[in-house]
């Protein structure tokens, strides 16, 4: 495919953040271009409910508000191509995207890309996520009130999501290879006082045991080799997020972690380039921070474009 005209702004990733900046961009005037992998959400399109998202108040399906996010951005003007960004040159001008689609260019290119969870490695683990297996406490976690779950993890985000489900759930087993907890004292210290939570330290996850959903997990004790089954009815892996950043490594700069250094102007260090949703550095990845993230975007992008006009 690939075309000549040159697109005010590409969006590369359909998930909440991209449909946002998509959004507001065309409403704004902008050819706007989303460039999308597979199919419009990211990992929001694969929650069966969200609850905690502004305006829907008996919570709604991911899939479903991803499907709105996209056609409400379609309806004023923007276009989507399903395609996957091979490479990348975002010093240019204009920018070259090269895509399993063809080649496409614009003045201004929005990364939201996202970011994955790290899984445990298990054996049928994909297929019981949203059956007892999930990622993100916050987006989940009252599922299980009054319900015993498993938090598998050892930093700030694993304890910080066993505090959360220990105010929700009924019991809190907390899994962790090490004999002690690498989580900051603000994390840590409050966790280890809570009456709720049991631990097994020095300890990985071997097996989940399911029917239809979740029942349990089987644990081995990584000093003596012994197995353990515990019974839960949840199993929350809090072991960190790979940021879906390989596409523009070497280009921007990436923070320790690996996401697109950009902070709330959602800025990267190249003119143009914009970082928006769980990509870019920031201390909360949620629907609602992803979406406010790609309306910031296109006010920077059009304040960059005006500048070049000027010129």
């Amino acid at each position: 495919m690939g075309e000549k005209r040159i697109y005010d702004m590409i969006v590369v990733g359909g998930g909440p953040a991209g449909y946002t900046a998509a959004l507001y961009a065309v409403r704004a005037g902008l050819d706007t271009l989303v460039l999308e992998k597979f199919s419009a959400g990211g990992q929001m399109g694969q929650t069966q409910v969200i609850d905690n998202y502004p305006g829907f108040e008996e919570g709604v399906n991911g899939f479903d508000l991803a499907e709105r996010m996209r056609q409400q951005a379609e309806r004023f003007g923007a276009k989507t191509i399903y395609a996957e960004v091979e490479r990348a040159d975002l010093a240019a001008f204009p920018k070259a995207l090269q895509t399993s689609e063809g080649k496409f260019h614009a003045r201004t290119v929005v990364i939201a890309t996202g970011a994955n969870p790290r899984e445990l490695g298990v054996e049928e683990e994909a297929a019981l996520v949203g059956r007892g297996v999930a990622y993100c406490a916050a987006c989940d976690g009252m599922f299980y009130k009054g319900k015993t779950v498993a938090v598998v993890g050892g930093g700030n985000t694993a304890a910080e999501d066993a505090l959360l489900l220990s105010r929700i759930a009924k019991k809190v087993i907390f899994i962790h290879r090490r004999d002690t907890l690498r989580a900051a004292k603000v994390y840590r210290d409050p966790l280890l006082r809570m009456e709720n939570v049991e631990f097994h330290w020095n300890s990985r996850v071997e097996r989940l045991l399911h029917q239809d959903n979740l029942t349990g997990a089987v644990l081995r004790d990584l000093n003596t080799g012994k197995r353990v089954s515990i019974s839960c009815d949840g199993l929350f892996v809090s072991i960190g997020r790979k940021p879906a950043t390989e596409l523009v490594a070497g280009q921007l700069i990436l923070d320790p972690g690996g996401y697109i250094q950009a902070d709330e102007t959602t800025r990267t260090s190249l003119p143009g380039v914009f970082a928006v949703g769980d990509v870019r550095t920031k201390p909360l990845r949620q629907v609602v921070t992803a979406v406010a993230d790609g309306a910031v975007a296109v006010q920077m992008a059009e304040e960059y474009l005006a500048q070049l006009s000027e010129i």
